[in-house]
């Protein structure tokens, strides 16, 4: 299994480019060779269209900063003026079997609005996905841990990965171990035994770089 991850900063770039990049990000996410791609601040009207365009189901959880609606219709074409304000959500695209279930898990309200959201694919695999807190590093390895806790729960023994972008260079975690990634985006596994991880060429998109980590049964 080849799994992507990749927080795309809210479809924008660096250095600022002054418009809506979404045919940029659209066009590099489908190029990539990936089964599974897990997505962090991704622009909440962004990933039914991307999920088409990669030919791949698709489930969304929104995160922070969605409730100014005006700000989501300036976002559209200004995203470097609106930057965060325009909403966020974490999105899971799966090319291959089939999603069976979908579940959402809050790990916080404040300071900002975080999830983890798994799903659970027909083969029995469950796939999640994580943006912790930012700072301080405490609230990041709290969300860690109970996101870690709460899909061990889900997975119920079967094979599971969790990643993201954790916000920490070491998300450990009971019952996972790390699989690989770059800096602080990181795919951590059960059931999986890591194949090795590569960072891809963002093409200046975004503030992350994307990764790729591949993953044997």
């Amino acid at each position: 299994m080849r799994v992507l991850t990749w927080n795309l900063f809210h479809g924008r770039a660096v250095p600022p480019r002054g418009r809506s990049l979404r045919a940029e990000f659209t066009a590099a996410i489908a190029s990539w060779d990936w089964d599974v791609a897990l997505l962090q601040e991704v622009p909440p009207w962004w990933p039914g269209p991307l999920g088409r365009a990669c030919g791949a189901s698709v489930r969304m959880a929104r995160t922070s900063r969605n409730w100014i609606p005006p700000l989501r219709w300036l976002a559209r074409v200004a995203p470097d003026v609106v930057k965060s304000w325009g909403g966020g959500s974490n999105a899971i695209l799966v090319r291959g079997p089939a999603i069976a279930e979908h579940r959402v898990h809050t790990l916080r309200l404040r300071p900002e609005r975080r999830v983890m959201h798994a799903v659970r694919l027909t083969d029995g695999r469950w796939i999640a996905n994580l943006h912790a807190q930012v700072r301080p590093p405490v609230l990041a390895r709290n969300d860690v841990a109970t996101a870690a806790r709460v899909a061990l729960q889900w997975a119920d023994g079967a094979p599971l990965l969790l990643g993201g972008d954790f916000n920490l260079r070491d998300p450990a975690a009971a019952g996972l171990r790390d699989a690989g990634g770059h800096g602080i985006d990181r795919v951590l596994v059960h059931g999986f035994e890591p194949g090795g991880h590569k960072t891809l060429d963002g093409l200046g998109l975004s503030d992350h770089r994307p990764v790729l980590v591949e993953l044997r049964p």
